[in-house]
């Protein structure tokens, strides 16, 4: 189809979607999630073009995906995978929607109120796993079926793909290449740490934003009681390294490049989130302490090559303060 950002596509009736799914409910290894069929019918508008995904799982880095977008707004609710917080911009395969051109009139197909049934029957069995060693209930998602549905690495030096990045309206030229620039560096970086000497290494070894955690051991708890729609601020980045062991971590959650970059900057709390599943296993994980989402920040991909996922950031609470007005 040639997606581009902005375009305008129609999501395809249930009984179109479900010709196009095998017995396990995915098309080329991508699952058609049960809370995807709440927008078969609607018309929505292409956010990004998911040609390309970093592997979260084994850090291989970025892999190819075929023939796919993620649409403005449609992040996945959690409804059918045990309250998942994670709110993952969900995959749309391009045989599962259909272009809308300037100037159509709305389709006669009417959105569906309720989701088809035989879809439904496909779909909900396949969000479980078999259980795992421990008996416990394992899910079954777009994100820990990515690796599958994306099997193949994209390296670095793959101009292809900063191509795409600029064709498809994903990023512009100068962001493209500052993306790239960043990349270059860090891969340098990766290898100068295995094989030079620690005096011989630029800071370290460090990627781009070069952080360096301030603790050894246990790491330090705060707890502000945040609720959505309240304002606050992300501390600086400083601050929030002091709060992380030598893993980049605080109490299990990291602290990236990515989110360094919010240093500073106001936002409404989005969620309290409790509940996520784990990529790796499908295990759904229930946190000790809820960690934040704020509104309207994600991951901008510009320590990833221009990675269109755009997840959502955890925030432990001692990296946030909150804003009086």
């Amino acid at each position: 189809m040639g997606l581009r950002v902005g375009d305008v596509v129609e999501v395809r009736p249930a009984a179109e979607i479900l010709a196009t799914l095998d017995g396990r409910g995915e098309l080329d290894g991508l699952p058609f999630m049960p809370e995807m069929a709440r927008y078969c019918g609607r018309r929505l508008t292409v956010h990004k073009v998911a040609h390309k995904l970093c592997d979260t799982q084994t850090g291989t880095g970025l892999r190819r995906m075929e023939r796919a977008v993620h649409l403005t707004g449609a992040r996945c609710d959690g409804s059918a995978h045990g309250g998942c917080q994670t709110a993952c911009s969900m995959y749309w395969k391009e045989a599962w929607l259909r272009r809308v051109e300037p100037g159509t009139a709305e389709s006669d197909a009417v959105p569906d109120a309720v989701p088809d049934g035989r879809l439904l029957a496909l779909l909900e069995p396949n969000t479980r796993r078999p259980p795992g060693d421990d008996g416990g209930e394992r899910y079954s998602c777009q994100a820990t079926e990515l690796l599958r549905a994306a099997p193949v690495c994209l390296p670095v030096r793959s101009v292809g793909q900063y191509v795409t990045d600029v064709r498809s309206g994903n990023a512009g030229p100068l962001r493209t290449l500052h993306a790239l620039l960043i990349g270059v560096f860090n891969r340098v970086q990766a290898v100068s740490a295995r094989v030079l000497p620690a005096r011989l290494r630029f800071r370290e070894g460090r990627r781009w934003g070069f952080l360096r955690p301030g603790l050894r051991g246990a790491t330090p708890t705060g707890t502000l009681g945040l609720r959505p729609g309240e304002l606050v601020r992300v501390k600086p980045k400083a601050e929030i390294l002091a709060t992380l062991n030598e893993r980049m971590l605080n109490r299990g959650l990291g602290f990236e490049e990515e989110m360094a970059r919010y240093c500073g900057t106001v936002a409404r709390v989005q969620a309290r989130v409790e509940r996520c599943i784990d990529e790796r296993t499908g295990r759904l994980l229930t946190m000790k302490s809820p960690c934040i989402t704020l509104e309207n920040v994600v991951c901008q991909g510009v320590h990833s090559l221009n990675c269109p996922r755009e997840f959502v950031p955890f925030w432990r609470e001692i990296w946030l303060e909150r804003v009086t007005t």
